[in-house]
């Protein structure tokens, strides 16, 4: 009986920090989405490709992507195949749609840059839900997660289009699984030996935001690779750590 309250009462604390965020969403104005966010410090054209660096360094996704794929059921839960599959899809296809964006950066193409990056986030939450929590409530929620994300990214779009931009949603999509993915590895015993792949994904995705914050000292600093270059490695390097997990860790 302790053992099911002290679970329930885990559950509690994260099913309120999710109320409470959504909530606070709604408590805040809407956010459009600023149009400095399209002018990056690199703008250089190598090869005829414009922004170059911005672009190529989307391989790293593509590549991680591709690798995991071949590898599909190394370390990985049957019931949750879907899950592992719809990250590392979304994964490499975050190269094309990233790609895309950067040839020519504007709220249209940063559609498709944000809709794999969703895809990737929420696929994700189903993993550590299944892996940590309940792999039937992991497989469950996995398609609700991917139809909210997406969903927050058509609602941005569509509020572009008519003068009034709003992304709470996908800032609800893409930061809420930052604060709730560390309490659930810590509050809940994972399904594999392990963590510190996970931690390493996390710490690489927080400091990828850092450097894209960081665009364009670092820029001044690693000519010809700008703060938003390094961002797409450096989170690449990230799902690289998830992979190398799957390959080494043992089920306990």
């Amino acid at each position: 009986m302790k053992t099911e309250h002290r679970i329930t009462r885990k559950l509690a604390l994260l099913l309120g920090i999710t109320a409470l965020a959504v909530i606070g969403m709604f408590m805040i104005p809407a956010v459009p989405q600023d149009l400095a966010y399209h002018e990056f410090a690199d703008r250089s054209r190598w090869f005829g490709v414009p922004n170059f660096w911005n672009v190529a360094t989307n391989l790293s996704f593509l590549l991680i992507g591709l690798a995991a794929l071949r590898e599909l059921g190394h370390g990985m839960l049957p019931e949750l195949r879907a899950s592992y599959f719809s990250f590392f899809i979304g994964i490499a296809l975050i190269a094309l749609g990233s790609a895309y964006y950067h040839l020519t950066p504007n709220n249209a193409t940063l559609v498709w840059d944000r809709l794999p990056m969703t895809v990737a986030f929420m696929a994700f939450v189903s993993i550590i839900v299944g892996e940590h929590l309940s792999r039937q409530a992991g497989r469950k929620l996995l398609w609700p997660l991917i139809f909210l994300g997406i969903a927050s990214i058509v609602y941005w779009h569509l509020t572009e289009q008519s003068g009034h931009g709003d992304l709470r949603p996908y800032g609800l999509v893409q930061f809420l699984p930052m604060l709730l993915i560390p309490l659930i590895l810590l509050l809940f015993p994972p399904s594999f030996t392990g963590t510190g792949y996970v931690w390493a994904l996390l710490g690489f995705y927080g400091v990828a935001k850092l450097a894209e914050l960081l665009d364009e000292p670092i820029f001044r600093v690693m000519y010809p690779i700008s703060g938003h270059a390094l961002k797409h490695v450096l989170a690449a390097l990230g799902a690289y750590c998830f992979l190398v997990g799957l390959r080494r860790r043992k089920p306990v």
